[in-house]
């Protein structure tokens, strides 16, 4: 599922999209409680049903929370559609 610039997730508005693969989708998004930008990556819908995959994400998003990125992004959301 790809998003459009200007979309809206809850907070966040979507600026530009950044990649994609076999997990997903990636955006810079504009987080509008914080004022400042973040990655979304968007995960498929089967990934709900599985642990194994939810698991991997985390164990990612953890990984780039630890990461020191300056101020480009700040953390990393992840949003099932």
């Amino acid at each position: 599922m790809s998003l459009a610039v200007g979309t809206r997730l809850g907070p966040y508005e979507i600026v530009a999209p950044l990649g994609s693969g076999g997990m997903g989708e990636v955006y810079r998004a504009r987080d509008e409680r914080l004022g400042r930008d973040v990655a979304i990556k968007v995960l498929p819908a089967s990934f709900t049903g599985a642990p194994d995959r939810l698991r991997r994400f985390e164990q990612e998003a953890r990984a780039v929370g630890i990461r020191n990125w300056g101020e480009e992004f700040r953390s990393i959301r992840a949003i099932s559609v």
